[in-house]
């Protein structure tokens, strides 16, 4: 699926900054600006992976296996 064309617009939010600074932290990022940004783009994903797990769930699923043994 194509990436949709970004749109910028500023926004201004009230936000809890512990939050804030945990997300930067867990996400790698400096500014607030990307941790916002990062966080929503996994949102998004969430969402499409969820949306893939239903469609293969409506499919019927995947076929059980028996779990491979290593030997040696």
């Amino acid at each position: 699926m194509p990436k949709p064309r970004q749109t910028l617009r500023r926004k201004n939010m009230v936000m809890d900054q512990g939050k804030l600074d945990a997300a930067k932290a867990a996400l790698g990022v400096l500014s607030e600006t990307a941790a916002v940004d990062a966080a929503l783009d996994l949102v998004v994903f969430r969402s499409e992976v969820f949306r893939g797990l239903d469609e293969l769930a409506a499919a019927g699923g995947l076929a059980k296996s028996e779990p491979r043994r290593r030997t040696g």
